[in-house]
């Protein structure tokens, strides 16, 4: 606690700290209390600081030599000022005192605010006590238990030398590997106090056949947080065959005729189309843009009747799961539609402040360089009461997507993606393999046409670029048909 019960402008640049400097503990209260005190006095609303550490590596494999590992260490932390509707946000990787306080006087600046006079009093504000997840939960001995860079290299050659075992044709084999953990700390003036820590992996192949004119690409990635043995429990025997065999089979595939199809959208990597061309949507950064279709529509339908959808943190071990967001909310489950009813959209402080709309525990962030935007955590179609039979029997001729690639989605909800392994349908049957498959859409008529859902809900790890920058996240759906879509092909 400070030394003096009231403290004066004036006395700022005496004033001696001895936070802890390699980790965020309770020996940052007392100066980040004063600067967020500093900020009020100064006549802000709201005031914010974001500390955060990282510790990244990645490991890339090509073919059968390691061609690249990359670590990257960084430290720094962001204040954002709010006055009114209005916000400005600075960041800087000085963690001093001084550091700090000079980019709070920036903030304050953007806004038209200033200091107080030497003579005025800076109230301490009342932090809650150190809300640890990362203690809480046992997650500092996380990061000692991680691979080394030597095992991860050791298991990427074994993974691609497996895939070379399976496949035929091959031109070329990527493993790659990255490991992220982050240390954050919120403090605010209304009092939030929290820690924590995140340990984020990802794993994948990538593998390209040829045989003259014939080429297939098949991607695949698997992602996890909060588990040290991740990459060694990674089975990558049966990847390397799920791969080879997809690519095995789309290599001589024939191309798809465009026209308009029903189709059968498989589960898991499935759901990024309703991550991209719907989930953006609900955020509050397009509510207040007033860029989306569905901005006064709350309590309304919006899509079919047998469609339920969600976005939460809480699933252990998915790729979007946290325990606090990126402004130290805890999170929380959030249900955006129900039978085809929109129920609620995700929401950052920013975006309640300036829409109404309730904070869901939905500030996320790429870094400390970022101000927190409402963002994505794990979003998938929920379940529904069909089998996969069901849905392929329900179609006479269409389309049955099993791997989803890239693809693109303009600001109000038009979307295109390409589909790397697809199958036609006829007779509620998977008859021939096809490729060069992209669906086309726009996501206020795609919602109403998802008609059926069937009963095996799988999730994906995925990446979400935003106004925040890249954060991870969950995607994921069952079995989906949609009753008619635009396929292009040839």
């Amino acid at each position: 606690m400070l030394a003096t019960p009231l403290l004066l402008s004036r006395e700022l640049p005496n004033l001696q700290y001895t936070s802890t400097p390699n980790r965020f503990d309770e020996t940052w209260e007392s100066p980040l209390s004063t600067l967020l005190g500093l900020g009020r006095a100064a006549g802000a609303d709201f005031v914010e600081f974001f500390l955060e550490r990282v510790n990244y590596i990645s490991c890339l494999a090509e073919d059968d030599s390691i061609t690249s590992i990359s670590p990257r260490l960084s430290t720094g932390a962001g204040v954002r000022v709010f006055r009114g509707h209005a916000d400005s946000y600075v960041s800087t990787n000085d963690l001093t005192f001084s550091g700090l306080k000079a980019a709070l006087e920036k903030g304050l600046s953007i806004l038209g605010l200033q200091l107080p006079a030497p003579g005025a009093f800076v109230p301490e504000i009342n932090l809650e006590p150190l809300r640890d997840y990362a203690v809480l939960r046992g997650k500092e001995s996380w990061l000692p238990q991680c691979s080394s860079m030597r095992e991860m290299s050791e298991v990427l050659l074994d993974a691609n030398a497996r895939l070379q075992q399976k496949a035929s044709h091959v031109q070329s084999r990527r493993a790659v590997y990255f490991r992220d953990c982050q240390e954050v700390m919120v403090a605010s003036s209304d009092g939030t106090f929290a820690r924590d820590i995140r340990l984020t992996q990802s794993v994948g192949y990538s593998l390209l056949c040829a045989d003259g004119t014939h080429r297939s690409s098949i991607s695949e990635r698997a992602g996890k947080t909060g588990d040290p043995n991740f990459l060694r429990n990674w089975d990558y025997a049966s990847t390397a065959e799920s791969v080879a065999e997809s690519a095995g089979r789309m290599l001589y595939a024939d191309y798809v005729e465009s026209g308009s199809y029903p189709i059968v959208m498989a589960n898991k990597f499935g759901g990024v189309i309703f991550h991209e061309a719907c989930g953006h949507l609900l955020e509050t950064t397009q509510v207040e843009k007033r860029t989306t279709p569905f901005l006064d529509q709350k309590g309304e339908k919006i899509a079919h009747e047998n469609l339920t959808a969600w976005d939460e943190g809480l699933t252990p071990d998915a790729f979007g799961t946290i325990d606090m967001d990126d402004e130290g909310m805890p999170v929380q489950r959030t249900l955006l539609i129900e039978k085809g009813i929109l129920k609620n959209f995700l929401a950052d402080r920013a975006g309640s402040v300036r829409t109404g709309h309730p904070r869901t525990g939905s500030g996320r962030r790429q870094n400390y360089t970022y101000a927190a935007a409402s963002r994505m955590r794990n979003t998938y179609i929920a379940p529904g009461e069909y089998s996969v039979d069901d849905l392929l029997a329900s179609i006479d001729k269409g389309i049955y997507c099993k791997k989803m690639g890239g693809g693109s989605v303009g600001p109000t909800g038009q979307f295109n993606f390409s589909v790397d392994e697809a199958y036609l349908i006829e007779n509620g049957k998977l008859t021939k393999p096809l490729k060069g498959a992209t669906l086309i859409g726009e996501a206020r008529e795609i919602m109403n046409k998802i008609s059926m859902c069937s009963n095996d809900l799988d999730l994906a790890a995925g990446f979400c670029g935003s106004v925040s920058g890249s954060v991870y996240v969950t995607v994921g759906q069952p079995h989906i048909k949609v009753d008619s879509i635009t396929v292009g092909g040839r």
